[in-house]
């Protein structure tokens, strides 16, 4: 789908506005609504070209810089270099969590009220983003989030004083979440992707779960570690998005085994009409 031309909003938050961007299909409708949580770098070219992709099948993504209180003004994207890394890292744990969580329930409200939304909610987030879709996960209007490489949570390292809660909340998703995962990811080890699973299975959390052999940020298109394979095939909407080599689970109160790997599962999402959403693993079919 052709796309409008990108807008933004100034959002009020209890700790002031929050520069946010929203991208949608051109053609008059409404549409569900995707939250794109960004990077440490906040708002990038690779960000903003990922926004583009979500609308461009049928979403109004509206994407808010998550650092919005720290920096001087809106429109401050941090460069993708040691700088650029070490003043993200220092946001990420001077910010309070609270904020975190209050600049999520404002920028839900927000895209709930737009004019191009059905008022369908979901979230999808990257790196430190992805760790914010799952926290925004919490929120009841939210049915789904789609986590990547999400940082920090199996550390409770969110925020300042670095000691989320974030999976003392598990139990509050009531949607339904996608965790990718990076093998080679030093950011988050096996052994913390693990205890992650664990506190998801334990809690009853209706969940997918796939890794694939990429490093930490394998969805950037800009940078030595980007693998334009892995990233597409799970932003594609044809629905084939897991290949030989990844490995899936899902919990969905299916308990037959998962297929051998020789013929993978197949999960992915399409978009069908406005107003609907589709996540299709291989036993079972998820409509949002």
């Amino acid at each position: 789908m052709i796309i409008a031309p990108e807008e933004y909003a100034d959002v009020e938050t209890p700790s002031g506005p929050m520069r946010t961007y929203v991208l949608s299909p051109a053609a008059s409708g409404r549409y569900p609504g995707l939250v794109l949580f960004s990077e440490i770098f906040q708002v990038t070219g690779p960000i903003r070209r990922t926004a583009a992709f979500l609308a461009g099948h049928g979403y109004t993504v509206a994407v808010p810089e998550i650092f919005h209180e720290l920096e001087d003004g809106p429109g401050v994207v941090l460069a993708y270099d040691a700088a650029g890394a070490e003043r993200g890292n220092s946001h990420k744990i001077t910010k309070e969590l609270a904020s975190y969580d209050a600049d999520a329930r404002a920028v839900l409200d927000f895209l709930a009220d737009h004019p191009s939304c059905t008022g369908k909610l979901g979230s999808i987030g990257i790196c430190i983003g992805g760790h914010l879709s799952f926290r925004a996960a919490f929120n009841p209007d939210v049915r789904a989030a789609a986590c990547f490489y999400a940082t920090d949570i199996h550390k409770h390292g969110l925020g300042q004083g670095m000691n989320d809660d974030t999976l003392e909340r598990v139990g509050e998703i009531g949607g339904e979440l996608l965790m990718i995962w990076g093998r080679q990811d030093p950011h988050i080890p096996r052994e913390g992707r693990e205890r992650i699973h664990a506190a998801l299975e334990d809690a009853g959390t209706r969940f997918s779960w796939v890794e694939v052999n990429g490093q930490h940020a394998f969805g950037r298109d800009e940078g030595p570690r980007y693998d334009p394979a892995q990233w597409r095939s799970w932003l594609r909407s044809d629905g084939r998005g897991c290949r030989a080599g990844h490995c899936c689970r899902s919990r969905r109160g299916d308990t037959r085994p998962a297929p051998a790997m020789a013929r993978p599962p197949r999960v992915g999402h399409r978009s069908i009409s406005p107003g609907r959403f589709e996540l299709r693993v291989r036993y079972q079919r998820i409509t949002w």
